[in-house]
């Protein structure tokens, strides 16, 4: 797309959200016929309208294969903008998803709640995430309030989501895979064992899909 068909889109539609429409056509791919469980922001709780909200909303899709798909909206260039267009990533350049074994959207919750969280870290620390990198918690659930050993998460590449280009430039999409303190403890040891947890995981979780009640350790 050249700018100038860029700027005559934009201009004869003003709600036109092209990185929105991106992102939607990869899960509409993966997805079809689904209309997501859509969970937007307030508007004046935004951080670009002075509240601590740096997401714009959050969509949960059920895969037929068993887990709920979780994913942000925000993290990338969403709406129409001049300075973006063009460039070589969109704005972080992904974002988030995880996939959670649980019955109901309700029981997703928590994990909105954290995405929300790590996208204020991105925001106002500067920092983003990579594949294989790992967030360390406190020790204690991920789902606050209840008992679990995953304590702590993996960074990787989406297991189904493709990343695209858009008109703002290039979209990943950055799996968050729950993982247990023992599994935390030996990746601060060693950082080049993130690799292998991945694939033993992988060995009976193929889509990486984040188990509260997992008791045991791939390391």
């Amino acid at each position: 797309m050249k700018l100038e068909e860029y700027k005559r889109l934009a201009a004869e539609q003003e709600d036109w959200a092209p990185g929105w429409e991106a992102i939607d056509s990869v899960f509409g791919k993966l997805y079809p016929n689904q209309n997501p469980a859509h969970y937007g922001t307030l508007f004046h709780s935004r951080a670009i309208f002075g509240g601590d909200e740096y997401l714009d909303g959050f969509s949960i899709y059920d895969s037929p294969k068993g887990f709920k798909h979780l994913l942000t909206y925000g993290m990338t260039e969403l709406y129409t903008n001049e300075e973006a267009f063009g460039g070589e990533w969109s704005r972080w350049g992904y974002e988030m998803t995880i996939k959670l074994k649980e019955e109901t959207n309700e029981d997703c919750m928590w994990a909105i709640d954290m995405l929300s969280n790590l996208a204020k870290y991105t925001f106002t620390q500067n920092r983003f995430f990579e594949p294989f990198q790992f967030i360390a918690g406190n020790g204690s659930s991920l789902h606050i309030g209840t008992n679990s050993n995953i304590t702590a998460l993996l960074v990787v590449n989406d297991t189904e989501a493709q990343s695209l280009n858009t008109v703002h430039g290039k979209v990943e999409f950055m799996q968050l895979v729950g993982i247990t303190q023992r599994e935390l403890e030996i990746l601060m040891d060693n950082r080049t064992k993130a690799e292998v947890l991945v694939e033993e995981m992988r060995k009976d979780n193929p889509y990486l899909v984040t188990d509260m009640g997992r008791i045991d350790s791939y390391l």
